[in-house]
């Protein structure tokens, strides 16, 4: 299944790395090999997480204070946000269109 992310939820993912390499060097690594499990966990089994909204889920991973909101689509799964737990709850949600 193809993953396809918004051009705002790869400046998440950017960010998310800069912070952690930041903070530890290396841990930026370590958060891109969590986000990319989590990918993995969610191609694998797309419908395994409650729905978030109408049109989106979101996966937690397990080491960093992340998820991966996402949509399911007819032959592709869209990431709409990295989202850091810690902002501001469902502050993407204008991103989650049809």
């Amino acid at each position: 299944m193809i993953v396809e992310f918004l051009d705002v939820a790869e400046s998440e993912v950017d960010d998310g790395f800069e912070y952690y390499q930041l903070q530890y060097d290396g841990l930026g690594f370590e958060f891109i090999d969590e986000l990319r499990n989590a990918i993995n966990r969610i191609v694998a089994n797309p419908e395994a997480w409650q729905k978030n909204s109408a049109r989106t889920r979101k996966c937690l991973l397990h080491r960093f204070p992340y998820g991966v909101v996402y949509q399911i689509r007819t032959e592709s799964i869209l990431v709409v946000a990295v989202a850091c737990n810690h902002r501001k709850p469902n502050y993407w949600v204008g991103r989650a269109r049809g």
